[in-house]
């Protein structure tokens, strides 16, 4: 008798659910790059262009709205292609972004198409920018709802993938603890890369390659002395939201 082969195993998937065009590349351009590297699929849902409120250097030279939305896509789709994600654009409006139910319904299918294993967002607080934590109550809504069966629209429903919350630009001011740092040494230069490809955020650059270098000391101090980690090490810092499940301590 002869036996087809077995259905091969989809690929693991992570959901980044980000505010603006640049959120996604300065918090978790590490960890994109490196689930990418690993094979695996990675999902962008940016909400918004940052088109009114993270495009000032835009609006100083005089462009309009719709030319400053464009220049914001095209700059967001390099980069995700630089870190190797797909990037879906929801063009919701900025400053300030609205959580609606309507687009909480498109995150919904979002979740139950790309299926994640894990999901990165913004945490729940960020006194400078509402977007953020608005992005953040939807990307959590919405996780909750891809689960429900009695929930409507298309697709199957999703377990429920871990969150981690990416470093917001004033973590002190935010309530964020690092709980999670992530060694992203291997693929630094390709973070950096898509970082570069933000020219309308290029103040910027500078900050967060100085930020990646302190969460890489700390990282350091948290591994012990003899892992053979690099002189110099980068790394990008996250919270969890829910317990961690495991089977052992680690």
């Amino acid at each position: 008798m002869t036996h087809g082969n077995p259905p091969a195993t989809p690929p693991r998937s992570t959901l980044v659910v980000t505010a603006h065009a640049g959120d996604f590349v300065w918090r978790a351009g590490g960890a994109i790059a490196l689930a990418a590297a690993r094979g695996e699929k990675v999902t962008i849902a940016c909400l918004t262009f940052g088109e009114r409120g993270e495009s000032a250097k835009a609006w100083r030279e005089g462009r309009k709205l719709d030319e400053i939305k464009a220049i914001r896509r095209d700059e967001a789709e390099r980069a995700a292609a630089t870190l190797g994600a797909e990037v879906r654009f929801f063009d919701a409006g900025d400053y300030p972004l609205t959580a609606t139910p309507e687009l909480t319904d498109r995150l919904v299918q979002v979740y139950r198409d790309t299926q994640p294993d894990v999901v990165l967002t913004h945490p729940v607080d960020d006194p400078y920018n509402g977007d953020h934590p608005a992005a953040n109550r939807m990307a959590l809504q919405a996780r909750v709802l891809a689960q429900a069966i009695g929930y409507p629209g298309p697709g199957e429903i999703i377990g429920a993938p871990p969150v981690f919350y990416f470093e917001p630009h004033q973590p002190e001011m935010s309530g964020f603890r690092p709980q999670v740092l992530l060694d992203i040494t291997e693929v630094w230069e390709t973070k950096r890369g898509a970082m570069e490809c933000l020219g309308a955020q290029r103040h910027l650059w500078d900050y967060y390659s100085d930020l990646a270098v302190r969460r890489g000391v700390q990282l350091k101090r948290n591994a012990g002395p003899n892992l053979g980690l690099a002189h110099k090490t980068m790394a990008e810092a996250y919270m969890r939201p829910y317990p961690q499940i495991a089977k052992e301590l680690a």
